[in-house]
């Protein structure tokens, strides 16, 4: 049972955006910037976002080189392109909204570390500069195998190293705190631990049935534009959409005395990554030993993977440096057939972009910006 209070006050929107993430902040801040006097609300169904937005990795990064030979081999030259430019693009967006001292953005290098089995892909390193350079302006991969003893990588698996000349790191939590200062300051109302559970469109409008923890029956709120934008959980709410879950598994070290690594890591087509952070290593990835039970929204840590990245950790990363592991958690990611972000109008007022292949960061301002053109031409 609702007061009249707030059936007047609190339950009609012009724009309701689902997800307090990357890309929803992002959405709801460009409704605000184009429709100044609308009133845009943000529901997210956890305290905070809940997916990978605040779960990541803090990558600025746009593809390794054995992660886009990967997407050549089953996909067009032209589309990895466009993705690679929409990866630009997106980060791009994102560091102009909201500054590189916001974000924690530092340029430290990246690198992939090459394995024999994959040294094949230094003969590849000419094609994908030739194939990259409209879009970067500069060579974007060049060998840099002296490296490997300066940063103490094991031999044994570490046969060559790329340089990505493209790349940086961000720190996730400055990130979404900016993001989310932007939007509040924007006028944007953003409520958290708000689950949607379903929505009707009709002609006039649409409304939102939220879960309501404390009385009886559904909050019901009234729109003119939904946007979901909760990637890998919007099957949810659109069941027939191409999208699936991939758990993506972190681990954080405490304090290494003495590390000599520096910046951000890749290796095994992108499955494994790392970086320093405050003196630490943050070591994740390995759902490719298990896609079908990291095909999941649970965010529990499985022991196979854990052991994995620890193992890694010790003898490829590390070897012979003692660390204790600090945290470990997880993030979940949406992922599909193709690469390629979904951006969509839905329906006249139901509207989406998900799906991120794991490249939120890189996608997302762009992905949200898009849909939102989307919006407007339906207006």
């Amino acid at each position: 049972m609702f007061s009249y209070w707030e059936q007047q006050s609190f339950s009609f929107y012009d724009h309701i955006v689902i997800g307090a993430g990357i890309v929803g902040l992002n959405a709801a801040i460009e409704l605000k910037q184009l429709y100044p006097h609308a009133r845009v609300l943000v529901l997210e169904r956890g305290i905070l976002p809940s997916g990978a937005s605040t779960r990541n990795a803090g990558f600025a990064c746009m593809g390794s080189a054995s992660e886009l030979l990967d997407d050549l081999s089953t996909t067009s030259a032209a589309e990895v392109v466009s993705l690679f430019a929409a990866r630009k693009a997106g980060l791009l967006k994102l560091r102009e909204r909201l500054g590189d001292n916001h974000i924690g953005y530092q340029c430290n290098g990246s690198h992939e570390l090459i394995s024999e089995a994959q040294l094949p892909v230094l003969e590849q390193i000419d094609m994908l500069n030739e194939m990259l350079l409209p879009i970067t302006g500069i060579p974007a991969f060049r060998r840099a195998d002296e490296r490997i003893g300066q940063f103490g990588f094991a031999g044994i698996y570490s046969h060559a190293l790329i340089e990505n000349t493209c790349e940086g790191e961000i720190h996730t939590g400055m990130m979404m705190r900016a993001l989310t200062d932007r939007a509040i300051a924007a006028g944007v109302e953003v409520k958290t631990g708000a689950e949607v559970v379903s929505f009707d469109e009709q002609a006039e409008g649409v409304t939102v049935f939220v879960a309501d923890s404390i009385r009886a029956g559904n909050w019901q709120l009234r729109c003119n534009t939904l946007s979901v934008c909760t990637n890998a959980f919007s099957t949810s709410l659109l069941p027939h959409e191409d999208i699936k879950p991939g758990r993506g598994q972190i681990l954080i070290t405490e304090p290494i005395k003495g590390l000599r690594i520096k910046g951000i890591f890749h290796f095994d087509k992108g499955y494994y990554y790392f970086r320093v952070l405050d003196n630490r290593i943050l070591f994740g990835g390995g759902r490719n030993l298990d896609f079908d039970g990291e095909n999941t929204t649970d965010f529990n840590i499985s022991d196979i993977i854990q052991q994995d990245l620890e193992h890694k950790l010790c003898h490829t990363i590390l070897p012979g440096i003692e660390y204790k592991v600090a945290q470990r958690w997880s993030g979940i990611m949406g992922f599909g057939t193709t690469r390629h972000p979904i951006v969509k109008a839905i329906s006249d007022r139901v509207f989406g972009a998900f799906r991120m292949g794991g490249m939120g960061v890189a996608l997302g301002s762009n992905a949200a910006a898009h849909m939102v053109q989307l919006i407007t031409e339906r207006q």
